[in-house]
């Protein structure tokens, strides 16, 4: 008895069970692709109208007048009232608060940079005994409660004379500022490559100089990145010059808005807060806005070597 083989065409497979289910498995994780898609670009979507639409509020308000703001307050201002700008600029003292504000949160910011950049690349590129007790102890300043050091803190800053003094409240935010930016750098500075340090050393500079002039501009963009959550964070804060700064000439951004919206007592000029809101939000926007690519840029530097 004899048997015939059967050959398929050339150029042809011949059809295999469940070939049918395989193939149409692509489409349905396309249709899940697409629905999840969906649903997180919605989520996305809602978080931006949660966020913008208080700040355009805000903005709004600020050009109404008093009345306007508590009758219509969902509505378009009928004129343009910039006096309120002017207002909160010069009669509330919110130049003052920002020069203030200005320079703390500079001195600061380099201070912390300058000082947090040192102890990461020695931590990251240097192993010495106790190395890992070091930036641990850094890490456990993280969680640290600034709130149960406040007591203790006023009384070492007036025993020090640096009490209701900008250069006091400089040194605090430095301090309260490193761990994170250690943290935050130590890690940056490890995927950074030794050979170019190493190549800088052959050449005969120091580790000074080679610290300086080749790892740092390496690690501009953790530098960028750090140093605008620490920006943030020290344009925003509140609760430690509230405490050791009870100096009215003195005073920061955020106390200046408190005193802004008390400075009448019951009856608050709710115009002139609303600018001065504005006016100590635009800084902050515009940091970011410059900086996004950066910030962008260095959150994913570490993450791909």
């Amino acid at each position: 008895m004899k048997t015939t083989d059967v050959t398929a065409p050339a150029g042809t497979t011949p059809p295999r069970g469940g070939a049918v289910g395989k193939e149409a498995r692509p489409d349905r994780q396309e249709r899940s692709g697409g629905v999840l898609n969906v649903f997180s670009h919605g989520i996305l979507i809602a978080w931006a109208v949660l966020v913008i639409m208080p700040l355009l509020w805000a903005v709004m308000t600020s050009f109404k007048d008093d009345k306007s703001i508590f009758t219509r307050p969902w509505s378009l201002p009928d004129t343009l009232h910039f006096e309120n700008w002017g207002r909160a600029w010069s009669q509330a003292h919110m130049s003052d608060y920002f020069l203030n504000t200005i320079i703390v949160v500079a001195g600061s910011l380099f201070g912390t940079l300058l000082l947090g950049s040192m102890v990461a690349y020695v931590l990251a590129r240097f192993d010495f005994p106790g190395n890992r007790f070091v930036y641990y102890l850094f890490v456990g300043g993280m969680s640290f409660p600034i709130i149960l050091a406040l007591v203790p803190l006023f009384y070492v800053m007036q025993n020090l004379g640096l009490g209701n003094t900008l250069h006091g409240l400089i040194l605090v935010y430095i301090a309260y500022s490193l761990p994170f930016t250690v943290f935050f750098l130590t890690s940056f500075f490890r995927t950074l490559p030794s050979s170019v340090a190493e190549a800088a050393l052959i050449d005969g500079a120091s580790h000074t100089r080679t610290f300086f002039q080749v790892m740092l501009p390496m690690a501009r963009p953790g530098l960028i990145s750090v140093g605008i959550f620490n920006f943030l964070g020290q344009w925003n804060q509140y609760m430690l010059p509230t405490v050791l700064n009870t100096d009215p000439n003195s005073r920061v951004l955020s106390q200046g808005l408190v005193a802004l919206a008390t400075s009448q007592g019951y009856k608050g000029d709710w115009s002139g807060l609303f600018a001065g809101l504005v006016m100590a939000m635009l800084p902050v926007l515009a940091v970011y806005i410059v900086f996004q690519r950066q910030v962008v840029a260095g959150l994913t530097a570490g993450a791909v070597k």
